[in-house]
Parts: structure tokens; sequence; C-alpha cells
């Protein structure tokens, strides 16, 4: 990390900094990276342990030394330490300062990825359409909080040409926050969705939230807008270029979009004018909205709608994301890694477009807020209309989901329990050969173990 010396460090953070005996010349050594998990420590790289609940990260400050850490931050002197440390009040707030000064020293452009659904699905995306022609940093797994955007901002080096950061939050400030660390030239927004209601309350809120990020762009910023929500069409970017995206006669816009079934989607994108097919191998509309964002982001960066049409019909599936997992005869469509209402129903219209029998595995969906029962309820109409065949929900929350089909007279055949393993009693004996099974719930409901387990019951 260039400049980021052992010195200059110690002064960002406002911090004292401790060196081993005839070790002075140390001071001057710039950190290579910087990680808060000592299994991914490198050679020179500096270790910020972090106190959680169950684990103190000071325990293992001697481990990060061994595998060749230039230094640590601690919050408490250190007995004996082998390396370099620089004493802090908080490690978290120290990590933040870091990022924050090390992007003021970065000259490339920094993308931000925001949005109540489909985040990191088109942060894949942009990265996809930008990697061909830059040597693109990106956000790994879901790393878009207080803690995860740092660190990934820490990791970008002198051979990266753009970043691509996805930025997550679920209450007011926290995206003032991620601002003013990645400070970031381009920003995406997806949508205005029904997320983190339990503290934004509305959508409203959510648009006043996530749009805190824009007193942060630079003055040439620009602002890549979905503009087929009714909230972000008219949404202030304090001065702010926009450029709007989507199915409705948008400057970068798409039409002919044609299902493959779960294999993928057709489409026409003009983009700026420029007309051209594409394929996008991940199935649903929404994935040819994010198609249309990635777009709208490489129009930006200058690449040819050769290299735009190229990065789409690459960007490929990750694991929990609208994942397509083909075993024999059978199809799982791993979504599991979180739900909100928005994203439910696009995986139920997926679900929807597979031949042969259909089967829904949905849990409970977080911090919806005192709607939460009506949005679960919500869902049995897109069970209904999607001509879903079979429906298992798990969860308190998702018991509404199976009253809603019962109180429809549904031809869903619906079956609630409280328990994944109950559950899995009764689904995996009756999967058979052509099912297509959806896998959707937030993450705290480790649905996960569901994709698991019908892959063993498969294998």
């Amino acid at each position: 990390m260039k400049n980021m010396t052992l010195a200059r460090i110690a002064q960002v953070v406002d911090g004292k900094l401790v060196l081993p005996a005839g070790k002075e010349a140390l001071k001057n050594e710039e950190i290579a990276g910087a990680v808060n998990d000592n299994r991914k420590v490198e050679k020179d790289f500096l270790f910020i342990p972090m106190v959680g609940a169950r684990v103190d990260g000071h325990d293992f400050i001697e481990d990060a030394f061994s595998k060749g850490a230039l230094a640590s931050l601690s919050e408490r002197e250190l007995e004996s330490a082998s390396g370099p440390y620089i004493i802090v009040d908080d490690t978290k707030v120290a990590l933040k300062k870091i990022a924050a000064d090390y992007r003021m020293q970065l000259q490339i452009p920094v993308i931000g990825v925001i949005g109540s659904v489909g985040k990191t699905s088109t942060k894949e995306m942009i990265t996809s359409v930008l990697e061909t022609k830059f040597k693109v940093l990106k956000t790994e797994g879901n790393f878009n909080n207080e803690i995860g955007l740092p660190l990934t901002i820490c990791r970008i080096k002198s051979e990266h040409q753009v970043a691509v950061v996805e930025m997550g939050i679920s209450d007011f400030g926290e995206m003032h926050r991620l601002g003013e660390i990645a400070k970031p030239n381009v920003v995406v927004m997806t949508n205005i969705g029904q997320c983190h209601l339990e503290f934004l309350k509305n959508r409203d809120g959510i648009l006043r939230a996530k749009t805190e990020v824009f007193e942060h762009m630079p003055k040439n910023g620009i602002v890549v807008l979905n503009g087929d929500d009714d909230k972000l069409i008219n949404a202030d970017t304090l001065g702010l270029q926009k450029l709007f995206y989507g199915l409705n006669g948008q400057e970068i816009s798409a039409s002919s979009v044609e299902a493959e079934g779960i294999s993928g989607t057709k489409a026409t994108m003009n983009v700026a004018g420029q007309i051209f097919d594409v394929t996008i191998n991940l199935p649903g509309t929404h994935n040819v909205m994010n198609g249309l964002a990635a777009a709208a982001v490489g129009k930006v960066l200058g690449l040819s709608v050769e290299e735009i049409k190229q990065g789409l019909e690459n960007a490929g599936t990750i694991a929990g994301r609208n994942n397509i997992i083909n075993i024999g005869d059978v199809t799982i469509i791993d979504d599991c890694y979180n739900a909100n209402p928005v994203s439910m129903k696009a995986s139920i219209e997926v679900l929807g477009k597979a031949p042969g029998r259909t089967i829904a595995i949905l849990g409970d969906m977080g911090e919806l807020g005192a709607d939460e029962r009506k949005l679960h309820y919500e869902m049995g109409q897109a069970l209904e209309e999607n001509h879903i065949g079979y429906v298992f929900t798990v969860g308190e929350l998702s018991e509404e989901i199976n009253k809603s089909l019962s109180q429809k007279n549904s031809s869903c055949m619906a079956h609630h329990y409280r328990a994944v393993d109950d559950m899995l009693q009764d689904l995996l004996p009756i999967i058979r050969g052509g099912d297509t099974i959806l896998v959707k719930a937030s993450h705290f409901m480790n649905f996960s173990a569901v994709v698991e387990a019908i892959k063993a019951k498969l294998a």
C-alpha cells in the first residue's frame, strides 16, 4: 500500500507506534495490505485484531507475526510482542481511518454499488464488463459494511485500474460513513425496495439513507440510476450528473426481453443509440436490469459496445445468488444468501419459467418492520400467479405464506414447518428427475444447509 508506512498509519489513527528494540527503521516500512483475520495474513501485512462477542483478535497477534505480518494494531499494550504494533482506542475505527487515508491517495475510479436488491449480482456484472478492458478490484462476497468496505479498499494494489465496491446499510448515517471511506466517482443505485424497514421505516426513509453517499462524491461524479424505479426517477443527486437505465426508453435501455427458461435471458440493448443483441446467461428480467446498470458503467468508463456485450455474456452466477446447480436432470436454484419481498418475487418468477415440476423452499425474510407478516403473506399471490407446484415454508413468519395459499384455495401443494430438519424429512423423498427447486430465505435462516442436503441426496 503505497505511502502507508507504520509512521504514517500511527499518525492517521492517532495511535502510539511501539517498535522492538533496535528496529526503529521499521517505522518507514510500508504495509502490503491489511486484514482482520490472522488466517489471511501475508508477508508485510498489517493485522487488525477485533474484539467480538466470542473471539478476541488480540489472542492471534503473535500468530499473525509468525505468518509474516509487518505490524499489528492493538487496543492495549502487549508484553513481549515479536513485532511492531500501534496502540489505538478502537481497532474498528482505526481501520476506517486507514482506508479513508489510503483512498485519498488513489487515482483510480471507484464504482459504488448501492440499492435494496441486486447489489451483489450487479457488482459482479459490472466487474465482468469492466474486466474486458481493465484490471478490476471488486468486493469479495458480501464485504459491504463498515468493516468489509475498508478492508476492500485496503486490497487495492498498484496494478488495479478500477475498483467496484458494494455498499450496504441498514440505518441512517451508515452511508455517510461508507461514503467518507470510498468517495466513489460513480454510484450505481439499483432500486429502492422494502429492506431494513425495521430502522428506515419506509421507502422514502430508505431513499434518504442511501442517497447520503452523494455528499461524498466529487463534483464531476456520475450517478447511474434505475429509471424504472418510482423513487429513483426523481432522486435529488445534489447536482451530480445522472445517467438512467431501464426498460422504459431510458438512455441505456433494453427491449425484446425473452426468457430462455432458467438458463438465461435474451434482450436487445440500446446504449446511447448503439443497439445490439445480447444473451445473459442468468435467468430473469431482473438480471437484464443488472446488465443495463453494468452497460451504463461501461459507457461511463469508455468501453465499446463490443466490450460491453462480451462482458455481459461472460457474467456468471455466484453461490447463494440465483446460482443454477444441475445435478443429473434435477435443477437447484440456490438463492439462499438473502431475501426481501422484491428479490423473493423475482426468484419465484424465475422458478415459474422452469419446465417440469416446480418446488419452492422458502424461509423467513428479516428486518421488514411492522408489516413483516403482511409482506410474507403477499408471497402467496406470487406463487399462485407463477403456478408453482409445491411450496415448503420454514419459520415463524413464513407460515404467513402458507396461510395465504390455504385461504386462496391454491393449486400449490403447500407445507409449513418450524424446523429445517423436519422439512427435509418430507422434501427429500419426493424429489424426482425433472424437478426444479428454488431455495430462498434471508441469510440467518441458514438455508445453505438445505442446498447441501439436496445435493447430498442427489449425489
